[in-house]
């Protein structure tokens, strides 16, 4: 007998209509302005797939941009978040764009910071509220924010991995996954780390100065 996860049925506490094309669209939106650091000034939004068909029904446009604007996916905000977007002045555009053998929820976020600063991510909503972060400044990479998680960005270089793991270890923060995405030896390379629970932010902070540590994002489980 097969059992059944009830979050895949109900789907999570939300704005609706849809916890894919809703839910999972503000859930991107938000761990995109996270990943930048603030709220982006400028955005270029591109749907694929049912995205594409269904994004201004669905609300799929006002999720992203109110995920943007810092909204978590229960917030009441988000039904008028392209009002609010334009009052405070996030220029944020959206268009249909094809991609091959990709997920039928996939979006292309183009997001740009006040002092010039510039993000591009892909990512999917998968279903019941979950996603997917397929990709960063077209780095492939795999995770969903689902836990507490660590996004470190940095240079790929021997010992990368143990001083970060070593500085944890001393803060007694347990990693429950990691993963690390690079595009080639010795080049720009991400780690992705599920941990059990918060890092003081002094630990964030310290990792920020070690050797090679271009960025980091500390993704808190929502």
């Amino acid at each position: 007998m097969r059992t059944v996860d009830y979050f895949d049925i109900i789907g999570p506490v939300m704005i609706g209509p849809s916890s894919s094309h809703t839910a999972g669209a503000a859930r991107i939106g938000r761990i995109a302005r996270d990943l930048l650091g603030e709220t982006p000034v400028r955005a270029r939004i591109g749907f694929h797939g049912s995205f594409a068909k269904t994004y201004h029904g669905h609300g799929t446009d006002r999720a992203i941009a109110g995920g943007l604007l810092g909204m978590d996916v229960d917030d009441p905000g988000l039904r008028g978040a392209l009002v609010q977007a334009r009052e405070k002045g996030l220029e944020i555009t959206f268009e249909p764009v094809q991609l091959r053998d990709a997920h039928p929820n996939t979006v292309l976020l183009s997001i740009a910071a006040p002092d010039g600063r510039e993000l591009s991510v892909r990512a999917a909503s998968v279903g019941g509220g979950r996603v997917l972060i397929q990709e960063l400044n077209g780095l492939e990479v795999n995770f969903s924010g689902e836990e507490n998680t660590l996004i470190i960005r940095h240079r790929d270089m021997p010992g990368a991995i143990a001083q970060v793991s070593s500085l944890l270890a001393g803060a007694d923060v347990n990693i429950a996954t990691m993963r690390v995405f690079r595009q080639k030896a010795g080049g720009s390379a991400v780690m992705a780390l599920e941990l059990d629970r918060l890092p003081d932010p002094s630990i964030v902070a310290a990792l920020r100065c070690l050797r090679g540590i271009g960025d980091v994002t500390l993704l808190k489980k929502r």
